[in-house]
């Protein structure tokens, strides 16, 4: 069997399961595991070097993220990403993060923006010790504020159906390098422009942030499709 997986160390502070899923999560990412690719739990746990169980438990969470399919009666794939899913979910998301900025800037509470600015502190810390997963988890807390600032609740539950996809696409577009700093950068711009009670300005912000982090996704997919290609 080839291995591409290296074996997990065992002395993490973290659960198992987690360590299994960040450990796929990142070589799904990173292309190790490709697209479209099956995923046989026995031959993952001999890479990794564990059992079946933490193995099991980390593709059900991968499922839920979006970083995974199970087929029934065939089992379970990495999923595929197409040009066409990232135009359909950032042509959503736009939308609803450009409504959301705008509706924020006129009633967002001053604890909120509190705790929008000390994210912001915390992600230039977390990217600083390259530590992906707490990247990823405070500008999804991030995002969740503002959505929670528009004080509309249908906003909020259409944004929470497109979780799933949203979680992956955030994982690879800001994985791409130097991706995270020119995030830190916009989403900054982003709050000072709520924190002025600038409604426009909070729009313009929050399309520039989309658009950047679209162009970043399909630059990042057009490379991994060469590189297959050759």
């Amino acid at each position: 069997m080839e291995r591409r997986l290296l074996p997990i160390r065992l002395d993490s502070y973290q659960p198992l399961r987690e360590v299994v899923c960040e450990t796929l999560r990142n070589a799904i990412v990173n292309g190790i595991l490709k697209p479209g690719e099956r995923l046989m739990e026995i031959q993952l746990a001999e890479e990794l070097g564990v059992s079946r169980t933490p193995v099991r438990e980390a593709i059900r969470k991968l499922e839920l993220e979006g970083f995974v399919v199970m087929i029934p009666r065939r089992g379970t794939y990495v999923a595929d990403l197409s040009i066409k899913d990232i135009n359909e979910v950032y042509e959503v998301r736009t939308s609803l993060d450009v409504l959301a900025a705008g509706l924020a800037a006129e009633r967002i509470t001053e604890d909120e923006l509190e705790q929008m600015e000390r994210l912001l502190v915390q992600i230039g810390e977390y990217i600083d010790n390259n530590d992906m997963d707490k990247i990823v988890e405070a500008d999804s807390l991030f995002h969740d504020i503002l959505y929670r600032a528009s004080r509309n609740d249908r906003l909020v539950g259409i944004i929470n159906n497109l979780r799933e996809q949203l979680t992956r696409f955030r994982s690879m577009s800001m994985s791409y390098p130097g991706r995270l700093k020119n995030t830190l950068e916009e989403h900054s711009r982003l709050v000072e422009a709520i924190a002025q009670r600038d409604p426009e300005l909070a729009q313009q912000r929050a399309v520039e942030h989309m658009e950047n982090a679209e162009q970043t996704l399909l630059t990042d997919l057009n490379e991994r499709r060469n590189q297959t290609k050759e």
